[in-house]
């Protein structure tokens, strides 16, 4: 794996409070609401405010701490239309969508938005959504199968006219979708992400998808995800996914009251739901082929934040975030989904303390490089030298 920082500045996400209960299972207060009017300020307070993107979460039921939940892509779509810059990322699952009907209304949102939609397949962990439903309940391994094939359904009646796909899941038979998304110059189609932390999910990310969300992770658990994803990608024989990678951010003046806002809420967390979820999810997980699905490693206090992202480590005065930021993206995270606990303030002061500091330590990782890319001989001058 290259030891070069990911292209480009960093980027940053955040995911989307469309779901009650806030980011994290615990009794803290969290100056968060679900409903439309806060998330329409948030939208437009994050992208003045350095975002990238914004993600919609999905869930179709009462679970574990969330008891009232917005439908992703009709919130991402408000969301959109309630925006300037912002890409909104609306997670769906397959096997309660068909692929075409979502290609059907990501290529109108597309259209409505200029081009700001995008998707988050997920293979799905919660069983009892399914089975509520009445739809079959796949095994892990079976779950990510399903999902790559929904994504080559999606990007090929996104791209193509007279679509086919004779596959073990899906059904396409000349299908023709017309008005087709928004094409633009490194982007055929709306982005497509997926996540995962197994060995299943990093292969599938390989093998189709543009963007690869991990749960949080330490310097090394990225380092391991990047290097087998990219393997999957070569061995596919295509440019490894952009890697996204999932944190809660506590920024404050002092490292002390960082540290105390986070022993507050895994001291105030909602032990029944916590633990509730954990079963579900390591249920989930411990069906994979070799044991390596996610939150199979999680501990109480990580599940107290539902995707690890303490784990990921921003927490702390905005030098210290910004410093490990950095450190990541050095590693080759493209983008950074963030959650925070009061999602109004803590966004504001990313943007107007955090954000500078992350910038400036960019600059001062690309003056060097570039300085040095500029010495460097061109072919015929070093040629030339040789004669």
């Amino acid at each position: 794996m290259s030891d070069l920082p990911a292209p480009g500045p960093a980027r940053f996400a955040y995911w989307v409070p469309n779901v009650s209960g806030g980011l994290v299972t615990s009794t803290i207060e969290q100056r968060t609401d679900w409903g439309y009017d806060y998330n329409r300020k948030l939208a437009v307070l994050a992208e003045n405010n350095g975002f990238d993107y914004a993600l919609s979460q999905v869930r179709y039921m009462a679970s574990y701490g969330a008891e009232f939940q917005h439908e992703s892509t009709s919130f991402s779509l408000a969301l959109l239309l309630a925006t300037e810059r912002l890409k909104v990322i609306a997670a769906v699952h397959p096997g309660l969508w068909h692929p075409g009907v979502l290609a059907k209304l990501g290529a109108t949102a597309d259209h409505l938005s200029g081009g700001r939609f995008a998707v988050n397949v997920v293979s799905g962990w919660f069983k009892g959504e399914f089975s509520a439903l009445g739809e079959p309940w796949l095994e892990h391994d079976e779950r990510y199968r399903r999902a790559e094939e929904f994504i080559r359904a999606l990007r090929s009646i996104w791209t193509e006219d007279h679509a086919e796909l004779a596959g073990d899941f899906y059904r396409i038979r000349d299908f023709s979708l017309k008005p087709k998304p928004l094409g633009t110059a490194g982007r055929p189609h709306p982005e497509i992400f997926q996540g995962g932390n197994s060995t299943a999910a990093r292969a599938m990310a390989g093998r189709v998808s543009d963007w690869y969300f991990s749960n949080g992770k330490d310097f090394d658990g990225v380092t391991e995800q990047l290097r087998d994803v990219r393997a999957a990608a070569a061995a596919a024989g295509r440019t490894a996914p952009r890697f996204g990678l999932n944190g809660f951010l506590i920024a404050r003046d002092t490292e002390a009251e960082a540290r105390e806002v986070l022993r507050e809420i895994i001291a105030k967390a909602d032990t029944e739901a916590v633990h509730g979820f954990g079963a579900a999810v390591r249920q989930a997980g411990q069906s994979t082929a070799d044991g390596t699905g996610m939150w199979q490693d999680s501990s109480f206090e990580d599940l107290v934040q539902y995707n690890d992202g303490f784990r990921t480590g921003l927490i702390g005065t905005p030098e210290q975030i910004a410093e490990r930021i950095v450190a990541y993206k050095r590693l080759g995270v493209d983008l950074f989904l963030l959650g925070f606990l009061h999602y109004l303030e803590d966004v504001e002061y990313f943007g107007r303390r955090v954000l500078p500091l992350v910038r400036e330590l960019e600059a001062q990782e690309d003056g060097p490089r570039a300085a040095a890319d500029t010495a460097q001989p061109t072919g015929p001058a070093v040629s030339g030298a040789r004669r």
